[in-house]
């Protein structure tokens, strides 16, 4: 099951990137407004076919990660979805016309592996199928204080400082977003009674809604190589602490800490040199 997950996970994270690189090429296409009206002129690219296919493509990448977090462990399903960074990359060189050069696939193949070492390593195995009300309140309590001074510190900072604060608040949001998705379809088993009378599904949309609007402020407020680093681990290193505190999944210690660190400072630095990319960041839709 673990296997299927992984491969959910990798098809998940694949659909996202392809959506983003499609819908920047459809941001990028000036198509003529015939309406004459100033505001659908001015988002007249969601009249591009590219646009429609991404936005169908993130709804199928939606089903996948969810069907991931089903069969598999949320600490083995957020991580592998850090790969779109890197299915970012290679779509984006293919549909812009833009080779990366050594620096950037040295950082490609630096992620990769660290994504690869840290998940051997850990080694996440086991869990339950629904989480038990208290811990949820043991765990949000704290990440709510969490998020909110990180957001109080953040509005006082600027650029890449602020970028990464309101990154991490991001991270937390995207996080527990996956772990109400994955408690609300271990409920589904209990029938669509159970499923829409639980307060999970209904929490879990709210608070993928607001992790949205938080990425929207996240990446406004500075460079995305300041906001990456803090949204990638943040995302894959609190679903590990959540699938272990809250799914009571297990993951591998002892003599394996020092390299898992080492492998997620890998993960780091590669994220920030792949976030530098015109072809991650979008810069690469200026030549169009």
């Amino acid at each position: 099951m673990i296997v299927l997950s992984v491969a959910l996970a990798l098809f998940a994270a694949l659909g996202n990137a392809a959506a983003s690189v499609l819908q920047r090429r459809a941001a990028a296409v000036d198509l003529p407004d015939t309406s004459g009206g100033r505001l659908i002129g001015r988002f007249g690219f969601v009249r591009s076919p590219a646009w429609r296919w991404g936005a169908g493509l993130l709804v199928v990448s939606g089903a996948a990660q969810a069907l991931a977090l089903a069969t598999g462990p949320l600490s083995v399903v957020q991580p592998v979805m850090a790969t779109e960074l890197l299915f970012t990359l290679v779509l984006a060189a293919v549909a812009f016309r833009w080779p990366p050069g050594a620096q950037t696939w040295g950082a490609f193949f630096g992620m990769a592996l660290g994504l690869a070492a840290f998940l051997l390593l850990a080694d996440p195995t086991g869990g339950v199928e629904t989480v038990p009300p208290k811990r949820w309140l043991i765990s949000a309590v704290p990440a709510v204080a969490a998020s909110i001074v990180l957001v109080v510190v953040g509005k006082r900072l600027r650029g890449s400082a602020r970028a990464a604060l309101l990154g991490s608040v991001t991270a937390i949001g995207f996080s527990f977003t996956a772990a109400l998705i994955k408690d609300t379809l271990g409920l589904a088993s209990g029938g669509p009674g159970d499923l829409f009378t639980a307060w999970q599904i209904y929490t879990a949309a709210a608070v993928g809604l607001g992790s949205f609007l938080m990425l929207q402020a996240t990446l406004r407020a500075g460079s995305l190589a300041a906001s990456q680093p803090a949204l990638t681990l943040g995302d894959s290193l609190l679903s590990v602490v959540l699938g272990v505190s809250l799914f009571e999944e297990r993951i591998s210690l002892g003599w394996r800490v020092l390299p898992e660190v080492a492998s997620l400072g890998l993960i780091a630095f590669a994220c920030v040199r792949l976030s530098t990319s015109p072809l991650v960041s979008g810069k690469e839709s200026q030549r169009w």
